[in-house]
């Protein structure tokens, strides 16, 4: 199962649009707290058009709630100040991708707990960031693919 954790995610379009990815592909979805948009905002739902039903998705008061409630979790940390390619790893077919907020990724110290867990998407320098759905779509149908694609039509 591919679970995808956006840590206080801040834009609901970006929301909706991992949200649509994940019924699509059969990834959970995980939120932690604070969201920077109310759950019900229209364009949060307008992104994720009709697929809501087909979202598996749990909410986190916090990090601490989320690590509580998924202890033993194989976790790698989506941030462009990694060394690793998101590409040189091995995924297991049980893998959570934790992707941090729009406007300045995961907190510093997270990435300093994790830094031989942390994974990098290759773009050129001179540019800050990709689009963070656009990032989230890359790693799991990078997983998936290593994974044969498992259970996608």
């Amino acid at each position: 199962m591919i679970n995808v954790v956006l840590y206080s995610p801040e834009i609901p379009q970006n929301t909706g649009n991992i949200s649509r990815t994940c019924a699509v592909t059969g990834a959970r979805l995980h939120i932690i707290k604070p969201i920077g948009f109310e759950i019900s905002d229209r364009t949060l739902k307008r992104a994720g058009l009709d697929y809501w039903d087909k979202l598996d998705v749990t909410y986190y008061e916090n990090y601490e709630d989320f690590l509580r409630q998924n202890e033993n979790a194989t976790m790698y940390f989506f941030t462009a100040h990694a060394t690793h390619s998101y590409a040189d790893v091995t995924y297991p077919e049980n893998v959570y991708l934790i992707f941090g907020r729009e406007s300045v990724g995961l907190p510093k110290e997270l990435i300093n707990e994790n830094a031989e867990r942390c994974l990098r998407i290759p773009m050129r320098k001179t540019l800050r960031c990709l689009n963070l759905s656009n990032s989230v779509a890359i790693a799991v149908y990078e997983v998936l693919r290593q994974n044969g694609f498992s259970g996608l039509d």
